[in-house]
């Protein structure tokens, strides 16, 4: 049986929980990484004492996205699916849900760590949805995104497909704070800020925070989804540039 590709462990006193994603350096978003992340969270979530979930990685980039295979036209289906339960599973986390960011953090990545609450980034990290270079575009992203940091931030990210900093991202408020040891400031911020609340209080104050939110998102997602599988993969650009990218080969556009 292969390793896991996510470490999973409880700290102080079983208020924090710990998620790491463990296959560097790609760390890529793949069909076993989704379900260990689902089956953590399904785990652990219901505990009483927990006060936060901390989300980082193993290696120097966080992730290099998805997986580009498993968005091929006869498994991008099932693929999207999953990514998006688990998109959908963080976004009802009934607890903060911190994320910690090194390096590259793209595509698939990205929608995770956007899917979470506060974004502590490494000093010349990269953020980005570079989807749209190979033809496709970020259903996740396209509804997260917007909910974060508005219309005008989103598109040029979504439309362009380039990769911004850490400090750029903290600017337009994708990320929280910036700091040379992203897992330990978000330790820190929990120490400080939640390790001593009301778990039940604490609880509250998250589900109110999203109201409004998780229904606009949950709904928009279920119509990327319908956009991506029903309409983009059935044109040839989409399935052009997945091919493209797979075989090492510049893309022949053909727009349409």
């Amino acid at each position: 049986m292969s390793e896991s590709p996510l470490k999973v462990w409880l700290e102080k006193d079983g208020k924090l929980l710990r998620l790491r994603l463990a296959r560097p350096k790609a760390n890529i978003v793949d069909a076993a990484m989704i379900a260990a992340l689902q089956a953590a969270l399904t785990e652990h979530l219901s505990s009483a004492r927990l006060r936060a979930v901390l989300l980082d990685a193993e290696g120097p980039h966080f992730s290099f996205g998805a997986s580009v295979e498993e968005h091929m036209p006869d498994s991008c289906a099932a693929m999207l699916k999953t990514l998006h339960a688990l998109v959908v599973q963080m976004l009802e986390c009934p607890v903060p849900l911190l994320v910690a960011v090194r390096g590259q953090c793209l595509g698939g990545g990205l929608e995770v760590a956007a899917a979470g609450n506060l974004i502590f980034a490494a000093p010349g990290s990269m953020l980005g949805q570079p989807e749209i270079k190979i033809g496709v575009f970020a259903p996740a992203a396209s509804c997260l995104l917007p909910e974060r940091i508005g219309k005008t931030q989103s598109e040029d990210l979504l439309f362009s497909g380039r990769s911004i900093s850490a400090e750029e991202a903290f600017r337009i408020g994708l990320v929280t704070a910036v700091a040379e040891d992203p897992e330990q400031a978000a330790v820190a911020y929990f120490d400080e800020h939640l390790a001593g609340l009301s778990a039940s209080s604490l609880r509250f104050a998250v589900r109110a925070a999203r109201i409004g939110v998780l229904e606009r998102t949950k709904a928009k997602i279920a119509a990327v989804e319908k956009l991506y599988l029903e309409e983009l993969m059935a044109t040839h650009d989409a399935v052009e540039g997945l091919n493209a990218f797979l075989g090492k080969r510049p893309v022949v556009w053909e727009d349409r």
